[in-house]
C-alpha cells in the first residue's frame, strides 16, 4: 500500500496537514482552505507568464509549472496546493491531437464517433505529458508546507470533448452515442477510467498527498442515465485506486446535487459540492460516508466584502457542523475574480472558522 497521508520524510514541523486531517474527518483548529483554479487568470503575474506560454507550454516546462502551482500557495495562504494541468493531457497519451482554443477550451482534431474511431485510441502512443507532470511534482514536493492535490477528468467529462470535439452546452453527439450505441459507450469509458487511474497513480507515487476526479459535466445527465451510463466507471476509477492511502476526493461538477444519493457507495473520502445544494443536504443524500468540500458561489467574489463574508460564514457554519469539511467554492476561479479579495476571503475563512473551532471544543 501506498501511504502519502503522513507528512514528507525530510520536512519539518511547520508541514500543514489540515487539509488532509479534514479529508479524514478528524479535528482540526480551522477549516482548511483551497479553491478549484487557484493558479489562475485573477492573478496578475500569471496574466503575464501567459503573454509568453499557452497552458500547454507551461505544463511541458516543469520549473515554470512548479511556480505557477506555488503562486496561490505563497500569495493567498491556502492549505493545500493543486498542480498546475489540464485534464486533457492524459489524453495525449492515447494518441488524441488537441489544442487548447482560447475563449473556447479544448478542440480535438479528429473526434471519437465510430469502432474505428474508438480503435485508433491506443494507451502508450504517447508519455501523455506524465514525464512532464512527474519532474513538476517532485519539484512541488520539495518545495511545499501544504499538501499537494493532483487531479483527472472523469471519464463522462473527457468523453464528452473527445465525441463533440469541442466544449458543448447540449451534449448532442456524446448522449446519441450513449443511447445508440452503448456498447462502443462503455468501452470508451472504460479506456478513459483506466487512463485516469494510470495518471493519478503515477502522481501519488511520484508525492502527491491528494487526488481529484473532476466531473465537470456530469450534472447534465438525469440520475437514470448517471447510474446506468457514468456511474459504473467513476466507480472503476476509484476501485482501482482504493490502495492508495490518500485523500480521494469527486467533483460531480455544477447541478449535480439530484446525483449525490447515488455516490454513498463510492471509495472516495470527499465528495465536492456546488452551490446550488447546501453541505447539510449534501452530506445527508450522501448518507454521512463523506467529508464535504465546498460550495461558495464564486460570484460572491463581485459582491461587497459584508455580503461576501455573510455568504462565506453561512457556508462555513454549515460546513463545520459535523467533522470532515474543506473550504472551497463551488466551481473554479473565473479570471476576473480580485487577487485582493480572494486573499481577503482566504483570511476571514481562517479567522472566521478558528474562532468557530475554538468554541466546540
Amino acid at each position: 500500500m501506498v501511504k502519502k497521508n503522513e507528512r514528507p520524510k525530510g520536512t519539518d514541523m511547520t508541514f500543514n496537514d489540515r487539509f488532509l486531517r479534514a479529508c479524514r474527518r478528524e479535528a482540526v483548529d480551522r477549516a482548511p482552505v483551497w479553491y478549484m483554479r487557484q493558479a489562475g487568470r485573477y492573478d496578475p503575474d500569471y496574466r503575464r507568464i501567459k503573454e509568453k506560454y499557452s497552458l500547454l507550454e507551461i505544463c511541458r516546462r516543469p520549473e515554470l509549472a512548479a511556480e505557477v502551482t506555488l503562486m496561490p500557495v505563497r500569495k493567498l495562504g491556502v492549505d493545500a496546493a493543486i498542480l498546475y494541468s489540464d485534464i486533457m493531457i492524459p489524453l495525449e497519451g492515447l494518441g488524441v491531437r488537441f489544442e487548447i482554443v482560447r475563449h473556447q477550451g479544448p478542440v480535438i482534431a479528429e473526434p471519437v464517433r465510430t469502432a474505428a474511431d474508438l480503435d485508433r485510441l491506443r494507451p502508450g502512443a504517447a508519455d501523455g505529458g506524465l514525464p512532464h507532470a512527474l519532474e513538476t511534482i517532485r519539484i512541488l514536493v520539495r518545495e511545499l508546507k501544504v499538501p499537494l492535490i493532483t487531479f483527472a477528468g472523469a471519464p463522462f467529462t473527457l468523453a464528452s470533448y473527445l465525441v463533440e470535439g469541442k466544449p458543448t452546452r447540449s451534449f448532442r453527439l456524446t448522449k446519441t452515442m450513449m443511447y445508440g450505441e452503448p456498447e462502443l459507450w462503455h468501452r470508451l469509458m472504460g479506456l478513459l477510467a483506466e487512463t485516469a487511474a494510470a495518471w493519478l497513480r503515477a502522481h501519488v507515487e511520484a508525492g502527491a498527498g491528494a487526488f481529484q476526479l473532476f466531473d465537470s459535466w456530469a450534472g447534465a445527465l438525469s440520475p437514470r442515465d448517471y447510474e446506468r451510463y457514468v456511474l459504473p466507471h467513476v466507480r472503476a476509477v476509484f476501485d482501482m485506486l482504493s490502495d492508495l492511502d490518500v485523500p480521494k476526493i469527486y467533483f460531480p461538477g455544477v447541478g449535480a446535487g439530484e446525483l449525490l444519493p447515488l455516490l454513498a457507495g463510492l471509495k472516495a473520502d470527499v465528495i465536492g459540492v456546488d452551490w446550488r445544494v447546501s453541505l447539510a443536504e449534501a452530506r445527508r443524500r450522501t448518507g454521512g460516508r463523506f467529508a464535504v468540500q465546498g460550495n461558495l458561489d464564486p460570484y460572491v467574489l463581485t459582491a461587497p466584502t459584508p455580503v461576501m463574508r455573510e455568504q462565506a460564514a453561512r457556508v462555513i457554519d454549515e460546513g463545520m457542523a459535523e467533522p470532515g469539511y474543506i473550504f472551497n467554492l463551488g466551481h473554479g476561479l473565473f479570471p476576473e475574480a480580485s487577487l485582493d479579495k480572494l486573499r481577503e476571503l482566504t483570511e476571514f475563512v481562517h479567522e472566521y472558522s478558528a474562532d468557530r473551532a475554538s468554541k466546540t471544543r
